[in-house]
């Protein structure tokens, strides 16, 4: 759900909107960081109920920190290992009501109790995963799904 603004009330249009505000704020800008540094405060403004949205890069061997908003994180995730290390193996989204029921969870932040991990595919090639975790058990909902693969299918084209 978004925070009160100029977006629509229903959910589905308000991120057919962000997507579309992502488009306009990255065209013209080819660096990759700059590019993902912008997608994670866009995110961060507009999601509410959330304590951590960024990005981690995979390098061919692992998941990286990249840009993010939010407490410090951690840096390093092996690929198949927790939330977004199984959703960069599996090259599928991964929605996760209760971070605690799920086998393997990484706690970077003791504070997150849902989350939802997005793969970053181009051209069929893993670049990362965007990360978004919230304070809230069932926070993420199929709508944010959607809304948030279409997102990261617009940023993609700008990295």
């Amino acid at each position: 759900m978004f925070v009160p603004n100029d977006y629509s009330t229903d959910l589905n249009v308000g991120y057919e909107q962000l997507a579309k505000q992502l488009d306009a704020l990255l065209t013209g800008e080819s660096d990759r960081y700059a590019n993902l540094s912008n997608a994670s405060a866009l995110l961060n403004q507009f999601l509410d109920r959330i304590n951590w949205v960024g990005f981690y890069l995979w390098n061919g061997d692992e998941l990286v920190l990249g840009p993010f908003q939010g407490l410090p994180a951690c840096v390093r995730i092996p690929f198949g290992k927790g939330v977004c290390g199984t959703a960069a193996m599996q090259e599928e989204t991964i929605l996760v009501p209760d971070v605690h029921a799920f086998p393997g969870h990484i706690a970077c932040d003791a504070a997150s109790r849902s989350e939802i991990v997005v793969p970053l595919l181009k051209d069929g090639e893993l670049l990362g995963v965007l990360d978004v975790d919230s304070p809230e058990v069932d926070r993420f909902t199929e709508e944010d799904r959607k809304g948030l693969e279409q997102f990261v299918q617009t940023l993609v084209g700008h990295l």
